[in-house]
């Protein structure tokens, strides 16, 4: 061996071990993002009043003051693929076929979670990886049509990522199925 990094294989290639902990870094740092992103679309922040807290005391103030704090929450209900604000603008932009926002709203959410789990897990990393990358370009294409450039900075930093993984795919050794 001539690198402490690499490994023969019974085929005679070699495995170079800091690629694969590259590889493997960056596919659970898509997951995870993804994933949360995800789960993110379900949740909902709620306004509740409670009594504010005397700090010398830790009992509730005498006067009867209450307080507003947001509390989040996660649900079904909750559910929203574009944030109201964006929707709103994408609304009146005529280059966005309106049959294709709600189908794409109403996925958006599932496939990021989808995709995360499947990188999470190692089941079709590539696959996974090629919906994240489409995902954020159709993400890119709204935000471009509507103005919002720094998403469309932010977009392109996940292109970048998701281009490197496929770069580093060859790899990817802690799978389910490696083929896809």
């Amino acid at each position: 061996m001539t690198d402490s990094t690499e490994k023969e294989l019974n085929s005679g290639r070699k495995v170079n071990w800091d690629f694969t902990f590259a590889f493997l870094l960056l596919r659970l740092w898509l997951g995870a993002r993804a994933l949360f992103v995800g789960i993110e679309k379900f949740a909902a922040y709620k306004s509740v009043a409670i009594p504010l807290i005397d700090p010398a005391t830790g009992q509730p103030d005498a006067s009867g003051v209450m307080v507003n704090v947001n509390i989040k929450s996660y649900a079904l209900a909750n559910y929203a693929g574009i944030p109201a604000g964006l929707s709103e603008k994408f609304a009146h932009q005529p280059l966005l076929p309106k049959f294709a926002m709600v189908p794409f709203n109403y996925m958006l959410g599932p496939a990021f979670i989808l995709t995360g789990i499947m990188l999470l897990v190692g089941l079709g990393t590539r696959l996974s990886l090629l919906a994240q990358g489409l995902l954020f370009i159709a993400l890119t294409v709204g935000l471009v049509l509507i103005d919002q450039n720094d998403g469309v900075a932010y977009l392109g930093i996940h292109i970048g990522l998701v281009a490197a993984a496929f770069l580093l795919a060859e790899h990817n050794r802690f799978v389910v199925l490696k083929k896809w």
